[in-house]
């Protein structure tokens, strides 16, 4: 199946934009054309973009992208530096979700001291705001 750059962009979630600098920027491949000379991408082009924007997703930089992207087109002669790219991604998405828990113990345990203070003083006859009731 070929989809039209618009189709692309609908069914990737990216702009059109955004496909045609993945383009130029060698992210991508150029697509096939159809007869008229307009982009038809495949199923594995969307594929590809669908992991590309998880990847974006975890932050990885963009020249980290094309690094893969370029390994990538070597087949399994770059698996060795394809693997050593995503680990290194995934070391980082560890450590970005292990400062984002402690970010969210800190905010769970705030709120749970406001929760302690607010039925303080509403069992003390005072509203939250401080006004008696």
């Amino acid at each position: 199946m070929s989809y039209s750059i618009a189709e692309a962009a609908r069914r990737s979630g990216l702009s059109i934009d955004t496909l045609r600098y993945y383009e130029r920027i060698k992210l991508v491949d150029p697509p096939a054309r159809d007869a008229a000379g307009r982009r038809a991408y495949s199923d594995d082009d969307l594929a590809w973009l669908g992991f590309l924007t998880k990847l974006r997703t975890t932050g990885m930089p963009i020249k980290m992208m094309r690094e893969y992207a370029q390994h990538r087109r070597h087949g399994d002669a770059g698996a060795r530096r394809l693997k050593g790219i995503l680990v290194e991604q995934r070391n980082s998405v560890r450590a970005r979700i292990a400062e984002l828990q402690s970010c969210l113990d800190t905010l769970d345990y705030k709120i749970d001291n406001y929760d302690r203070i607010c039925r303080d003083l509403e069992g003390a006859g005072r509203t939250v705001e401080g006004i008696s009731a």
